[in-house]
């Protein structure tokens, strides 16, 4: 017989939400209720018809409750196979327990908050991962219920179907498997920060069917990492507009990386995972204006990030101008709202700007395995720069190379950008000669009508020849910022020297494949 109807309860919680609904069903159906602790007491204001544990197996806690449960007649009577144990149980004096409902300690609560090292070790739970494991492996013969949102379908299930069937007991030990996986993964973590892994062990909450892939014969899912506090891609709220599909999720990743470079109100605009604009102003609407102008005919369609609340004057502009896929803000006016909601497909996305990197690494799955490597978090000021030109850059100059400097490290390789008053005036990305990469980004600031003369030139990685160097110079760049490094450096810094350009080494690339 596949279905069960439980005679013997245990029940220990942390989490006593829905207890009396729980504890009154079970009276109903006559079940012997035995429980622990603060449990306990809290089920005899509900009915006198309650066992304590320690009644029940003649042994007291012990240790401030560290040891209670950690019984021979407790486990026995969980993992007793009633095909092939029984006889071996009552010889004992021993009786089966067929319901177990225990949550856990909160360790992941108490972590969260303000704690020692001592209140997180003691909320390490012992006890309830035991018996909600025994009654898992068991679950042919024994009910196990972890989380109090699954008393509804144990009570439902009992009643309709008179007992509780084999496929829905193994539903509930999967839930205690993967319950415990997490539980587990969060005290290692913990453990970890004195003691860090070069390899992280990625968990995560939840997955998402999403449409399809990059292309549509492809499929895709979003699996969202585990235990996130904050509001970030995977997770972010999703206020309005279609189904996110793969492609809005990771050009809406790179406008978020990049637009959390920025202190001051920033805008960035995506197009294939390319920002396509960027710019840093005094407010929302003149970041998105000038970040805007940089490249229109590429920002149709495109994905637009700010690092600010969004207004509803650019919020009305954005509908004017252009055609968006995706807008991402850390918050936004209601007016703002209510003036996207006029085009009901605009997908609308809040996140938090802080950082949240419980899973630090980039992986590339290649054949036969996986690259890891660390995030490029490496971030650069006027400190860490080398003039190695005759002429040194202005301020005005030096402020322009660093805001070039920052948006190149989200361009994708070979990276060239032109920036002129914390604007981007000309992007040039994913050439296989860097050469051409700036002929790209000359010619999107011609087609704009965006001047040249005196911008600032970012290259993500050194320059091989001197030819690159000639080409900015015809287009009338007069600073560079760039990594250094090459053998023909010499040869580079001459051509700067020869131009009247000053030019900034970082000793750092950011090159992005």
């Amino acid at each position: 017989m596949s279905s069960i109807k439980p005679k013997t309860a245990l029940i220990s919680l942390s989490d006593k939400s829905n207890l009396e609904v729980l504890v009154s069903f079970l009276i109903s159906q006559n079940v012997k209720i035995l429980s622990t602790g603060g449990t306990y007491k809290a089920i005899q204001k509900i009915t006198e018809k309650v066992i304590e544990v320690a009644d029940f197996t003649g042994f007291e806690e012990m240790m401030d409750g560290r040891v209670k449960t950690l019984h021979p007649k407790i486990h026995a009577g969980i993992l007793a196979r009633r095909d092939l144990d029984m006889e071996v149980l009552l010889e004992r004096g021993y009786e089966p327990i067929d319901l177990v409902i225990v949550n856990l300690y909160p360790f992941q609560e108490t972590i969260s908050s303000e704690c020692t090292f001592e209140e997180a070790i003691e909320n390490i739970d012992i006890g309830g991962p035991t018996m909600i494991r025994a009654a898992a492996k068991n679950f042919k013969d024994v009910a196990v219920v972890s989380d109090p949102e699954d008393y509804d379908q144990l009570i439902e299930e009992w009643v309709n179907e008179d007992g509780i069937s084999l496929k829905t007991r193994k539903i509930f030990a999967q839930k205690v498997f993967k319950t415990m996986a997490n539980y587990n993964d969060a005290i290692a973590r913990y453990m970890m920060d004195e003691n860090p892994s070069e390899m992280p062990d990625y968990k995560f909450d939840s997955s998402t069917k999403l449409r399809y892939g990059e292309n549509p014969h492809q499929s895709a899912s979003l699996l969202t990492f585990s235990n996130l506090k904050q509001k970030n891609i995977a997770n972010a709220e999703i206020i309005q507009g279609k189904e996110l599909s793969y492609n809005n999720i990771v050009d809406a990743d790179a406008a978020w990386e990049c637009v959390k470079e920025f202190d001051n109100p920033a805008c960035v605009i995506v197009k294939h995972a390319n920002p396509c604009g960027v710019a840093e102003s005094t407010g929302v609407f003149e970041s998105y204006d000038l970040a805007f102008r940089t490249d229109p005919t590429s920002a149709f369609g495109g994905i637009i990030a700010f690092n600010k609340k969004l207004d509803t004057k650019t919020a009305i502009e954005i509908n004017k101008r252009q055609f968006v896929e995706l807008i991402i803000a850390t918050d936004f006016e209601e007016s703002a709202l209510k003036e996207l909601s006029s085009k009901k497909n605009i997908r609308v996305l809040k996140a938090d700007i802080d950082i949240d990197n419980h899973y630090p690494g980039v992986i590339k799955k290649v054949s036969g395995g996986i690259l890891i490597q660390d995030d490029d978090h490496k971030k650069i000021s006027v400190n860490d720069l080398k003039c190695v030109t005759k002429r040194e850059p202005s301020m005005d100059e030096i402020n322009d190379l660093l805001f070039a400097w920052k948006v190149a490290k989200f361009v994708k390789s070979n990276a060239i950008v032109y920036v002129k008053n914390q604007q981007t005036i000309g992007i040039g990305a994913g050439q296989m000669s860097r050469v051409i990469s700036a002929e790209i980004a000359n010619l999107k600031a011609k087609e704009e009508g965006l001047d040249v003369i005196n911008a600032s030139m970012a290259s993500d990685a050194f320059f091989p020849f001197r030819d690159g160097i000639d080409k900015a110079a015809l287009s009338g760049i007069s600073s560079i910022i760039q990594p250094g490094g090459s053998i023909k450096d010499e040869e580079v810094i001459e051509a700067a020297d020869e131009h009247n350009i000053a030019m900034m080494f970082t000793g750092i690339r950011h090159f992005r494949h």
